[in-house]
């Protein structure tokens, strides 16, 4: 295959799952106006029911509505997944910066804190954290980002020690910029790419990271909707209302398959285009 045929192939593949990871995000903004049901509302005459007409998913237990709760819960897991790498990436970016561009005592307090939170697997240490911090959203945020913005560091940390002792890096420091100019103006924008295609592959190992504390309940709480807590809640009516945890779970991978290829196409034409 031709340079300019992967090209082309790997451009349109990445066009194809931008627009499905746009769906999914119209899908989770708009989801209050998409909902057949109320979210929570329950109904005892309706529990554990079949997917019918009224209930395109089913119920649970309480009688709710799985389909409002699964779109709903999409609003939740997906901008909480975004969210949360956008700032693990600003963080983790400028950390790296800070520390490849500085060097010294500034790396080695920088470059030491993120090795002890790598010595401990992602989420074990989000399932302690949010262990001591208790349940709700922020809460499981803030557990699954306190290791999160190592990667970006480590990233960032090694693309400016290979470029500050550029020609380019060195005129721009020869001619009075200032450090914050060079940083931001001169390195960010030669190392946005590689920063950029780990932030998309981030997003949904988080989704994931999220769901599974919501899942053992240390997590998003009841009644928010939430995937990860749907199926927990569900799990013991597996046999008799199977639907109340397929449709979250569904929806879960369906969700995360998207992201995971949508950052597989963002390497690809990144190296593509590098390449040519």
């Amino acid at each position: 295959m031709t340079k300019t045929a992967a090209r082309k192939r790997a451009k349109t593949r990445l066009t194809v799952f931008l627009i499905l990871a746009g769906i999914l995000v119209l899908f989770s903004v708009f989801a209050p106006f998409l909902t057949p049901n109320d979210p929570d509302a329950t109904s005892p005459l309706h529990m554990n029911k079949a997917p019918c007409a009224e209930y395109p998913f089913g119920t649970d237990r309480y009688g709710r509505c799985i389909c409002s709760r699964v779109l709903m819960g999409a609003r939740t897991s997906i901008f909480a997944s975004v969210t949360l790498v956008a700032v693990t990436f600003l963080v983790g970016s400028m950390l790296g910066m800070l520390a490849g561009y500085y060097g010294g005592a500034v790396d080695s307090v920088i470059m030491r804190l993120a090795d002890v939170l790598l010595a401990f697997p992602q989420m074990v240490l989000a399932i302690a954290v949010a262990g001591i911090l208790g349940g709700g959203m922020f809460n499981a945020m803030l557990a699954m980002g306190i290791a999160g913005w190592t990667g970006y560091a480590r990233l960032a940390r090694a693309k400016v020690l290979s470029l500050k002792e550029e020609a380019y890096v060195s005129a721009a420091r020869l001619s009075g910029c200032s450090d914050g100019s060079i940083m931001f103006k001169t390195l960010l924008p030669n190392m946005l790419g590689p920063l950029a295609v780990n932030a998309s592959t981030q997003i949904g190992s988080m989704m994931i990271g999220i769901a599974g504390l919501s899942f053992l309940g240390i997590g998003v709480q009841e009644p928010q909707a939430e995937w990860g807590s749907m199926i927990s809640a569900s799990r013991a009516y597996i046999q008799l209302a199977p639907w109340a945890v397929l449709a979250p779970a569904a929806a879960t991978i369906l969700t995360v398959m998207i992201f995971n290829y949508l950052g597989d196409c963002v390497r690809d034409v990144l190296d593509v285009e590098v390449s040519k």
